[in-house]
């Protein structure tokens, strides 16, 4: 009977993830992510911002105790971020993006897609940089948010002029991809608000919760009616 546990158990996992393709589709189909994906992408957007403008106050603190908390608190929600990236991509996965009007762009879509992509660069190689400076250095344990411990990487055992060698290169990364991010920022927003307000396109839309009065739908430039959008997007 063990021995028909795993695949059960798989079967199990299975019927779930159908389930919530499912339940997603509900969504995909009106040219919307699903709920989990907003949160996903507001609880990032949120985090970014944050650790944006706490990384400006930390390099304007003096050297001490206070600078020293200001770097944990960082590196911690940093750790957050790592964790949140990570359940994204694999949420997306499973629960793929509609189908929208920026889809059918030609080289603005290629654009958009490179920009997910460095995106994603930078969500997941900021915190592992930040991680491996915390790590060099010997701060204090790290804890997610505050919350789940996180381990140092093992750097400990190594020659102390490879340990600089790591710091200095995890340093740099840390900077070049701030820098990315700042300057992608508002050309992601710029593009979204471009989209919704000129080309009068869904993809603002898709991000946002259904409200109740959000039956006004617009055709965008291209003449494609609301109606047809969801055909296509629901195959």
């Amino acid at each position: 009977m063990d021995g028909l546990a795993p695949p059960r158990r798989a079967a199990a996992g299975g019927r779930v993830i159908e389930a919530i393709k499912a339940w997603a589709a509900r969504y995909a189909a009106d040219g919307r992510y699903s709920p989990v994906g907003q949160i996903f992408h507001w609880t990032m957007a949120a985090l970014i911002l944050f650790q944006l403008g706490w990384g400006w106050r930390m390099s304007r603190i003096d050297a001490g105790g206070d600078k020293l908390e200001a770097f944990r608190v960082h590196a911690e929600l940093g750790l957050l971020m790592l964790v949140l990236a990570a359940l994204r991509a694999i949420w997306r996965m499973i629960v793929p993006g509609p189908v929208n009007d920026a889809d059918r762009l030609g080289w603005q879509t290629v654009a958009a897609y490179v920009t997910h992509i460095l995106f994603y660069v930078c969500f997941f190689g900021l915190p592992l940089s930040g991680w491996a400076m915390w790590s060099v250095v010997g701060g204090e344990p790290l804890e997610v948010a505050g919350i789940l411990p996180w381990p140092h990487m093992p750097f400990d055992s190594l020659d102390k002029g490879f340990q600089w060698w790591i710091l200095d290169w995890a340093e740099g990364i840390h900077a070049l991809l701030i820098i990315l991010l700042v300057a992608m920022i508002p050309l992601h927003v710029g593009a979204a608000l471009k989209h919704h307000f000129w080309d009068r396109h869904d993809v603002l839309r898709g991000m946002l919760p259904e409200l109740p009065e959000d039956g006004a739908e617009t055709t965008p430039h291209d003449g494609t009616p609301p109606q047809a959008r969801r055909a296509r997007a629901g195959g």
